[in-house]
């Protein structure tokens, strides 16, 4: 294939987020791709690089080989693979990804959303 390691260690390394998914944020075109746009969403975060290996199938094979891991939509926070929708979706509910965004210098949305109802 043509993209090569460094290739894709260039690709996840752009943006403090980085995601590898089928279609794009506004029309992902498979289910787990939506549900990460809709993860990060609920955070407040749009402002990431979203690569759509639909249209690039050697960074869809680059991607996977390079992050050992076989399925696509997969996740960089940081230059550092963080897996795919079910991992996504578990720090989402454990409170890491709050943690980890606030690493990136990203506020998370969620933190906001539990202030107001507090003040109730």
């Amino acid at each position: 294939g043509g993209a090569g390691s460094g290739a894709m260690r260039a690709a996840v390394w752009t943006d403090p987020v980085v995601v590898f998914m089928k279609g794009s944020p506004a029309q992902p075109l498979c289910g787990f791709s939506n549900a990460v746009v809709q993860i990060l969403r609920l955070h407040g975060v749009e402002d990431y690089r979203a690569h759509d290996v639909l249209q690039d199938p050697d960074l869809r094979q680059g991607i996977k080989d390079y992050s050992n891991w076989p399925t696509i939509p997969q996740v960089y926070l940081n230059g550092e693979f963080v897996g795919g929708c079910d991992i996504l979706l578990q720090m989402h509910q454990n409170g890491d990804l709050v943690e980890e965004l606030k690493k990136l210098g990203i506020r998370s949305a969620l933190l906001d959303a539990e202030k107001d109802q507090e003040k109730k």
